[in-house]
């Protein structure tokens, strides 16, 4: 008999690894570190409209896009560097 723990998340598909890594690694576990709760709470702003899946396969390429989603960092960014954002 499976225990609970061992049974995947429907969303959370057993065969996409990216997934499974997210469900089993972060999501529901606490964050305390601030830049890291800065970055989950951007990407759930970019998720509207959006499937969560799309959203964890361009994270590497937001992070790259913003800085690391350093407050600090982009709250320096000029004009022409937001306007290119």
């Amino acid at each position: 008999m499976k225990k609970l723990d061992d049974i995947p998340c429907g969303w959370a598909p057993a065969s996409d690894k990216l997934y499974r890594a997210y469900h089993d690694e972060e999501w529901g576990v606490p964050e305390r570190d601030s830049r890291a709760l800065w970055e989950k709470f951007q990407l759930d702003g970019f998720q509207a409209g959006l499937s969560w899946i799309t959203i964890l396969r361009k994270r590497a390429e937001m992070r790259r896009e913003f800085e690391g989603f350093e407050p600090d960092r982009v709250a320096r960014w000029s004009q022409k560097r937001i306007d290119r954002a």
